[in-house]
């Protein structure tokens, strides 16, 4: 090898490993956007409705506003059930990114919402899947105003951002960052190919983020429905969501709460909603 192309190999490994560093410590600013939400109503039947608020999952946009979940969200409306649809990043006005999201801003929000005197604000329901399993379960543990959780296809700890470096929390309260598994070096490689799945287990092999990012569900005011496919390729759902009834045993947990198993994948929740019916029907009845 000639010194010439020993120096050329130096300089592009040099670059590379500054650009490594550069992207896995450069901290990106709190958008202007920051607590910002995108936020749509939709009143269901009679006075005093039991208030469902519903996220979507890592894509971003209001997904309980679409027309694909039109069919669900109109059955809860006339079941007499309101339900607020909540976009939390990439959507209309809200950050581009699930970077930092302020838990406060959405709890006040929603809170500003259930004013509305065609709600019963003592029965708040939280309902998320994926990242939006994440989110409900991180509100429900740190707030009591809401009094039931429904997590589809959830995780049982808070998860890095979904932004390059993935090196800030996908969360924040009280202007602090949410404790998180961070992503190593080593999930690159996956993430990059698409195999989440593989690259959230290799983040769930460091116990001791592990520990310190677990979402402290033994402190949410209300029951709570677990539902996840053994088959998820996403993440490991039912693995994870397993860890949160382990958690809630160990803390002797005073409400009801159930993990169903499903022999689908990380959307077979949405595919089998009669869960969710019967779930709401016997803890949040309506008139």
């Amino acid at each position: 090898m000639s010194k010439k192309t020993k120096i050329a190999l130096i300089l592009i490994t040099s670059t590379l490993c500054f650009g490594l560093v550069y992207v896995f410590t450069y901290v990106p600013p709190i958008p202007k956007e920051h607590g910002i939400l995108d936020t749509t109503l939709f009143l269901g039947k009679g006075e005093k409705q039991p208030l469902i608020v519903a996220f979507g999952g890592g894509g971003g946009g209001n997904d309980w506003s679409r027309d694909y979940v039109k069919v669900k969200r109109d059955s809860l409306n006339n079941k007499g059930y309101a339900l607020l649809a909540i976009g939390y990043f990439n959507s209309n006005g809200a950050p581009s990114s699930l970077d930092r999201i302020s838990l406060d801003a959405i709890r006040d929000s929603i809170l500003s919402i259930a004013k509305n005197p065609k709600i019963d604000k003592s029965r708040i329901i939280l309902m998320g899947g994926s990242r939006g399993g994440e989110l409900a379960l991180n509100l429900a543990s740190r707030y009591n105003d809401f009094t039931g959780v429904i997590a589809m296809s959830a995780s049982n700890v808070s998860f890095p951002a979904l932004t390059w470096s993935s090196n800030t929390s996908a969360w924040s309260y009280k202007n602090k960052e949410v404790p998180y598994v961070p992503a190593t070096l080593k999930t690159i490689s996956p993430a990059l190919k698409g195999d989440h799945y593989t690259a959230f287990s290799m983040m769930l092999e460091d116990k001791e983020a592990v520990k310190k990012a677990e979402i402290e569900v033994e402190n949410i005011n209300g029951s709570i429905l677990l539902i996840s496919g053994i088959k998820d390729d996403q993440w490991p759902a039912t693995e994870m969501s397993d860890q949160i009834v382990k958690r809630l045993q160990q803390n002797n947990f005073k409400h009801y709460y159930s993990h169903i198993k499903l022999n689908g994948g990380h959307i077979a929740p949405l595919e089998h909603f009669n869960l969710v019916y019967d779930y709401l029907d016997t803890n949040f009845k309506t008139k």
